[in-house]
């Protein structure tokens, strides 16, 4: 009896859910470091963006309704991306992958109207070289918007895998579910973009 149990105690080590919770806990502590760099760009920014040098501030800067739109359309990926784990988990990989798709264009729409914001930032004389508030605003909108496009690169790779599989074992599931809590993790990131660096600057 001793023997068997000396035999069957280490199986619970090698099995799947201890796996699947390293795999997640994993991730959350990525998550972790992310918030730590998001951290210290908001610190910045908060130190820096009120250093003009003689040019404009956000007021005279920023589009709020143009902003409000990218964060409309960010916050709708994150719903779309919740309708695409109902069907994972329902093992229902054409849903999966329709929402996948919807959540795609979103987030391609958002990094569109990101792009059209610098654009226009930059052929008026306002890049990150004009000031250290812009310095410090570029780096903290592009640095999240780095992050959507990683996302969005993700989110193709995990689609083909499911193309490939369309029984969808426990390990695509879990895939999902941490590209999930990092895409959900940039709209949280964003929502406090759009309040503390566009609404606080134009108050």
């Amino acid at each position: 009896m001793l023997q068997k149990t000396l035999v069957l105690a280490p199986e619970p080590f090698g099995g799947e859910e201890h796996v699947e919770s390293h795999s997640v806990f994993g991730f959350w502590l990525y998550l972790m470091t992310d918030c730590v760099i998001f951290a210290s760009l908001f610190a910045v920014f908060g130190v820096l963006g009120h250093q003009f040098a003689g040019g404009p501030d956000g007021k005279a800067l920023f589009d709020i309704p143009g902003v409000a739109l990218e964060t409309g359309v960010l916050l709708l990926s994150s719903i779309t991306f919740g309708f695409a784990m109902l069907g994972a988990h329902r093992r229902s990989s054409g849903t999966v992958l329709a929402w996948l798709a919807v959540t795609f264009l979103l987030g391609l729409g958002f990094l569109w109207l990101e792009f059209r914001e610098f654009g226009q930032l930059l052929s008026e004389g306002f890049g990150p070289n004009r000031s250290a508030f812009l310095s410090s605003f570029f780096t903290l909108v592009g640095t999240h918007g780095l992050h959507v496009t990683m996302g969005l690169i993700w989110m193709v790779v995990l689609a083909a895998q499911v193309v490939c599989n369309p029984e969808m074992s426990e390990r695509e599931i879990r895939r999902l579910t941490c590209l999930s809590l990092f895409w959900h993790f940039l709209d949280i990131v964003w929502i406090g973009v759009f309040t503390f660096v566009y609404l606080a600057s134009v108050i």
